[in-house]
């Protein structure tokens, strides 16, 4: 993968455009439902909320979920950026180390036992955070192995390792289907594919994104430079076994806060950043923040999409966002190959 910038000096254009392009698909998520709310009205009952029925819808139902699908959204997206630079690759996505059988499988046990929204999430997100450690352990060494001359590392065997922790994770999932009570299963197989309907969303997570990028400002030369094969990175100066350890860890802590909030959403982390590579180019200083509004942006209209298409009944996000996603993947592959 090669560094490239088509934006020339007008990289806060891209982001002020993404801005006013997620802040239009706020208003539209605000605004649709079973119930539609006339726009006109609604900052008024956004900002200066009464006691009428249609700020409580607002304030009570909406908001909070429009926050939580572009939250999960910029997170994935986020996390799907970084993994294309940890694996120098344009088609790894967030869940190639196996997080999302990891999150899976806590979620899915605590759903089992009928257990509450809170610990549904804390075991998803324990679930990730696990086979993030089991991974990292596993292939530690070769994370920092470098050969100068080759370029190579030992990606493949992080790459390889996530694969076998994932499919051990599924083979759990599977298992607790199986067993799972006729009552429960619907939640669960929902959770699988995705859902925002019980979402709710906390401050702490609210804030990950932003946190995330500013952290991450900082090490957009590492990040440009380690595109070019660690050997020469590290010629370079970049120390690379810290900077790939970061990366790892910021991209699996947005892809477990992710999953614990919506489910196992696909193909968001995949095909946000790389729509965005071919349109803005791969600078990682423009890249990353552009895909979190990019990506916000996207998952929160799928969501109204869900919850709009069929109503009252709510599809599950997931079912939408592949739908979307698979084809205009195949799209952006064949412009790609053209070009």
């Amino acid at each position: 993968m090669r560094v490239s910038q088509r934006w020339g000096a007008r990289p806060w254009t891209v982001l002020a455009l993404l801005m006013v392009l997620l802040a239009a698909v706020l208003l539209w998520a605000l605004a649709s439902g079973s119930s539609n709310l006339p726009l006109e009205q609604l900052p008024g009952w956004l900002f200066q909320p009464d006691d009428s029925a249609e700020a409580d819808i607002v304030h009570r139902l909406r908001l909070p979920r429009a926050l939580a699908a572009m939250t999960t959204g910029a997170l994935l997206a986020l996390a799907g950026a970084l993994m294309q630079v940890l694996l120098r690759n344009p088609l790894a996505d967030p869940y190639v180390l196996g997080l999302s059988g990891g999150a899976a499988l806590g979620a899915l046990s605590a759903l089992a036992l009928g257990c509450g929204v809170w610990l549904v999430h804390l075991g998803a997100f324990g679930g990730a955070l696990a086979v993030v450690l089991v991974v990292f352990v596993l292939a530690h060494h070769d994370m920092g192995r470098i050969d100068a001359v080759s370029s190579q590392d030992g990606s493949p065997r992080l790459l390889l390792t996530g694969v076998m922790v994932s499919s051990i994770s599924m083979a759990g999932v599977s298992l607790l289907l199986t067993l799972a009570p006729g009552e429960r299963l619907r939640g669960m197989l929902f959770w699988m594919l995705g859902d925002l309907s019980g979402a709710d969303m906390p401050w702490p997570v609210l804030l990950a994104p932003p946190l995330l990028c500013v952290l991450l400002w900082p090490l957009g030369r590492e990040l440009n430079l380690l595109l070019r094969g660690p050997g020469p990175a590290q010629m370079l100066g970049v120390p690379v076994a810290r900077v790939r350890g970061v990366i790892y860890v910021a991209a699996s802590l947005a892809a477990a806060l992710a999953v614990a909030t919506a489910g196992t959403v696909g193909f968001v982390g995949l095909v946000v950043p790389h729509a965005l590579r071919l349109l803005i180019g791969n600078d990682q200083r423009l890249l990353l923040p552009a895909s979190a509004l990019a990506g916000g942006a996207f998952l929160l209209a799928a969501d109204t999409v869900a919850r709009t298409i069929a109503a009252p009944l709510q599809l599950p996000v997931g079912v939408i966002t592949a739908l979307v996603g698979a084809p205009t993947f195949i799209l952006l592959l064949r412009r790609g190959a053209r070009r």
